[in-house]
């Protein structure tokens, strides 16, 4: 039998398949009911995606838009459950479209329940979706 990984293993293992631009297999690590929330999603932009396909159709794009390069800084933060981790991270990389610098700090709320994502509210800064080239949700097409 196969422990699943903890809150901080699934996501630490997820940004190393962002890193490898393989969104097929991030996908896989999310529960099929899993919700994606953005509360601070900007004008246009989705604020919530429910279930692993709508999950899975947001990201299909990213590699395409943002080249992430790395996380240079991940801190993981335990709460009260087990299950619920808080992630304070940066990512850099480019944006494919212009070939500008991606610098973007996030918070993160993530709660994985049998080894799988079923809750992340992402907080991102929502006027870096403003940049050219950072629409890779469809909502300026």
């Amino acid at each position: 039998m196969t422990i699943p990984m903890t809150a901080a293993e699934l996501y630490r293992h997820g940004l190393e398949l962002l890193l490898e631009k393989d969104i097929p297999a991030w996908v896989e690590l999310w529960d099929t009911s899993g919700v994606l929330e953005f509360p601070f999603a900007p004008e246009g932009w989705p604020p919530c995606l429910e279930g692993k396909a709508a999950v899975g159709e947001y990201m299909r794009h990213y590699p395409e838009h943002v080249d992430l390069h790395g996380f240079p800084e991940v801190k993981i933060h335990q709460t009260a459950a087990p299950e619920t981790i808080v992630v304070e991270m940066r990512a850099v990389g480019r944006l494919v479209k212009t070939d500008t610098p991606y610098d973007m700090t996030y918070i993160a709320v993530v709660t994985v329940r049998d080894g799988l994502i079923t809750s992340y509210r992402d907080y991102w800064n929502p006027l870096a979706a403003s940049q050219p080239g950072a629409d890779f949700t469809g909502a300026g097409r």
